[in-house]
């Protein structure tokens, strides 16, 4: 195994591997500039989709079906002027001069004129009492991975947006009842979507729910919520919890004050190119401030990065 190049020199560095992050790379491969992207992996927040039924193109496909064809599409490009960097982190980036410096897992440094940041976000955590202590022992983040573990048996899913319906329809075809908490006074998800999920006899939607834990002995056998309009605490006994309560962007290996993040972490951007605060860092995608979190927002979003840092690199 020959040893990685260090300080390699590009005209621009794409750090993510999702939806967003390939689609930038075809484009950027597509233009000829000299690319590095950078990625853990391939497919982003999608992969534990079951089945995705907003992809453009295909009545349903499978998170991991996707997560397939976009690495396929990618590599497609691989060449001396278009690297791809798998199963490696961005740890760091900073700014040395008119360059920008990414440090990656693996110990490697690499420059480029600029960057495009398609980073993406990670599941938030419930941070209650007993979801540490009862994670994978009934608390789960992904129901298409548990799903099934939990044929004929009582669930909740703790999150009412598009996610968080996803997972009940998924559970669905499992449990013996999908009960549905949403913290807030209305469901986050499409009006469609929240119509057809609630529409199923197996499933029940509650409004105004705070979770206030998680118990059981060796798995969940419940969980505790307020009841936030009348105040009264309730106990719903489940088997099964499923979390979907949103997500962090991970955006903590940008070097402090180098761009302007709002107060969830988000890199701030102009949301017609995607340029952000500091000149030659663009992103797009969930790492953003994008007001809507969608695969197909995320390419678009990337894509016009692309044509506004092309134009920065070639005027």
């Amino acid at each position: 195994m020959t040893e990685e190049k260090k300080n390699e020199n590009f005209e621009l560095i794409i750090i993510g591997g999702g939806p967003g992050g390939v689609a930038a790379g075809v484009y950027a491969a597509r233009k000829k500039l000299k690319t590095l992207l950078v990625t853990k992996d391939f497919g982003g927040q999608s992969v534990v989709s079951d089945t995705i039924e907003n992809w453009i193109g295909e009545i349903e496909i499978k998170g991991k079906v996707l997560q397939e064809k976009l690495e396929k599409h990618i590599k497609h490009y691989a060449s001396d002027d278009f690297v791809i960097k798998e199963y490696q982190e961005v740890t760091e980036l900073k700014k040395d001069g008119e360059e920008f410096v990414v440090k990656t897992s693996f110990g490697s440094e690499y420059r480029a004129k600029a960057v495009l940041i398609t980073s993406g976000a990670k599941r938030r955590k419930l941070a209650v009492k007993g979801a540490d202590i009862f994670e994978h022992k009934g608390l789960t983040y992904c129901a298409s991975c548990d799903g099934p573990l939990f044929t004929d048996k009582d669930v909740v899913v703790i999150g009412g947006g598009n996610s968080g319906f996803e997972s009940a329809s998924q559970l669905l075809a499992y449990a013996k009842s999908v009960t549905l908490l949403q913290r807030g006074p209305k469901y986050n998800a499409e009006p469609t979507m929240v119509e057809n999920v609630l529409a199923n006899p197996k499933m029940t939607g509650i409004l105004n729910a705070d979770i206030s834990e998680v118990y059981g002995s060796d798995f969940v056998e419940g969980i505790k919520y307020k009841d936030m309009e009348g105040g009264e605490e309730k106990d719903l006994k489940v088997s099964g919890a499923f979390v979907e309560i949103g997500a962090i962007p991970a955006t903590g290996f940008i070097e402090e004050g180098l761009v302007e993040k709002d107060n969830f972490g988000q890199i701030k951007i102009d949301h017609r190119n995607g340029r952000t605060s500091q000149k030659g860092l663009w992103a797009a995608g969930d790492c953003s401030d994008s007001i809507f979190k969608q695969n197909a927002i995320a390419m678009g979003d990337a894509v016009k990065a692309i044509e506004d840092l092309y134009s920065f690199l070639r005027s």
